[in-house]
């Protein structure tokens, strides 16, 4: 593992939890972060972790149209990008959703438009440039999670947000398939975490160092393009779409 790791959404729990476990071997961490935001934090906790370097870098993420700004500011600062880390996201409130068209834009936008947008970005400014001595252009992980494989009632908002951008990305990871640019699509299930906070766990969940620990493992290993976390999930809901939907739109968030 080297080079620069970058995590949009520098503050979230499962990013900082991944650029920890990354940091000791990158040549730089880059935090990007929500403009005004405090990251002391972060920075503390990459520097605990043995980073070389850090940065902070302004991003909004829902301001799509300067993404390829900040994609390139962080690269003419830290140098190009081997590990992006899409840690961005809201879960909304879905009860206000179901009456405010607007609550509904504003989770679509930043949990799959702003995600397709910087994936977009990002898989064309690491394909345009010269692979490395393994033949790898750069890595890009997507947050998916099992709550857009089979969208369910209590949440359906969030879930097709979150269908939409699997979809996407990958469909996004076969077209960049054999360039050298590698889309990891993580698929967690409940995390506990401040996003969650005040919420009943559902069934295996997990914890936000659970799930970095899954994404490092297939980072520095390999294996298949989908990371199911736990992996349980996926034997879980491999019957999903043989659940009646009188009985499927009972099920819980």
């Amino acid at each position: 593992m080297s080079g620069v790791v970058a995590v949009f959404g520098g503050r979230s729990e499962i990013g900082l939890a991944i650029a920890e476990r990354l940091a000791a071997d990158a040549s730089c961490v880059v935090l990007a972060v929500r403009p005004g935001a405090d990251a002391s934090d972060g920075v503390d906790a990459m520097r605990a972790a043995g980073a070389a370097r850090i940065e902070v870098i302004d991003f909004d993420a829902d301001d799509v149209a300067a993404h390829r700004e900040v994609v390139r500011r962080i690269e003419q600062v830290a140098g190009p990008i081997a590990t992006a880390v899409l840690a961005f996201g809201i879960l909304g409130d879905q009860d206000a959703a179901e009456h405010d068209e607007a609550e509904v834009v504003r989770v679509l936008h930043t949990d799959f438009v702003a995600q397709a947008s910087l994936l977009t970005v990002l898989a064309g400014v690491m394909r345009a440039r010269p692979a490395g001595t393994n033949g790898v252009r750069g890595r890009i992980v997507a947050f998916s999670s099992v709550a857009g494989v089979r969208v369910r009632r209590a949440n359906y908002v969030y879930g097709s947000a979150k269908a939409g951008l699997d979809g996407f990305a990958s469909g996004l990871s076969d077209a960049l398939h054999g360039t050298g640019v590698e889309v990891v699509i993580a698929r967690p299930g409940f995390v506990v975490g401040r996003m969650t906070r005040g919420m009943k766990p559902a069934v295996f969940a997990s914890t936000p160092g659970q799930v970095a620990d899954a994404v490092v493992t297939r980072l520095r290993g390999g294996g298949a393009s989908v990371l199911w976390i736990p992996w349980q999930l996926r034997v879980m809901f491999s019957v999903a779409p043989f659940v009646p939907r009188a009985i499927w739109r009972r099920m819980p968030r």
